[in-house]
């Protein structure tokens, strides 16, 4: 039997907004359709047991989560909605800020800056290693080849993002020959027995008590992870601090604000410095505003 249910939604919460702002929603197993307006993901019960594939669609202000198959717990599956669409993050203040700068006023106005994330860390981990040093087509390839071949079937031939112990069942030449991850390969194998024996715990970054810069420095121990890949991650962890600057986003602040010339980082850094602990998030914003400029005017 199918499992309908809905969740209140933050007064200045726009789906479409929370979803297309962060480019996670393009890497499986989420799928967007912007004509519905839904959110599929493939969901995943107590304990990794059991998966089912989910719709998530706004209505009157309020969340509809449709789930193809109920023997997964309700409970569970809003606990994950609440944390992909990061529904409890507390972003008046950094509305606060983001309404005094015009380039990201616009985020003010729509309720922007909810940077859509995967139900665990350890997907946003793996998706993140998969944006490293490359292009953004290679990376959807990579995270689907991921899914397709290594992930649990959902129906309807959606599958879900593999398990630890899904990753650490196969080998290195499995990754560099099926997956097409390249350099990554070890790496991947070396995360996934990490997380399995218990060496590595990333559901654990999100309730660590430790400063910024030294979690940073923990998750730098991953293998594949340097500034770029965890100041992403600690995006995704509601930590704002850092630029997480990439080639992408070094070129569009060299068009906004530096009359299309190469800069040095530093002045990126020094562009964003006085907004502490929300640099992260305002960068973003302001590099991404004509993603919803027309809608926004």
């Amino acid at each position: 039997m199918p499992l309908e249910f809905t969740i209140e939604a933050p007064s200045n919460f726009d789906l479409r907004t929370a979803v297309c702002g962060h480019g996670w929603y393009d890497l499986a197993p989420f799928k967007w359709n912007d004509e519905a307006r839904t959110l599929d993901y493939v969901f995943r019960g107590e304990k990794g047991k059991n998966v089912s594939r989910g719709t998530v669609a706004q209505i009157d202000g309020r969340l509809v989560v449709r789930l193809d198959r109920s023997r997964i717990e309700r409970p569970k599956v809003e606990r994950d909605v609440r944390h992909i669409l990061r529904l409890d993050d507390q972003m008046s203040d950094f509305y606060e800020v983001a309404s005094n700068v015009e380039g990201t006023r616009w985020a003010s106005r729509r309720g922007a800056g909810r940077l859509l994330r995967s139900a665990t860390v350890f997907e946003d981990v793996v998706k993140t290693m998969c944006t490293t040093n490359c292009s953004w087509a290679l990376t959807r390839k990579m995270v689907g080849n991921l899914v397709e071949k290594l992930g649990e079937a959902a129906g309807r031939g959606a599958k879900a993002f593999p398990t630890p112990a899904a990753m650490a069942s196969v080998d290195e030449s499995f990754y560099r020959n099926e997956i097409k991850a390249g350099y990554r390969s070890p790496y991947f194998v070396e995360l996934a027995q990490r997380v399995i024996v218990g060496d590595l715990e990333p559901e654990s970054f999100l309730t660590s008590d430790l400063p910024t810069p030294e979690l940073k420095a923990e998750i730098k121990k991953i293998k594949g992870f340097g500034d770029y890949a965890a100041d992403n991650l600690l995006k995704l962890l509601g930590r704002n601090d850092g630029l997480a600057l990439d080639s992408w986003l070094r070129s569009r602040f060299y068009q906004k604000h530096n009359k299309g010339k190469t800069c040095p980082d530093k002045k990126i850094v020094k562009h964003y410095a006085k907004f502490g602990e929300w640099q992260g998030l305002m960068i973003w914003c302001d590099m991404t505003e004509d993603w919803f400029e027309k809608e926004s005017e």
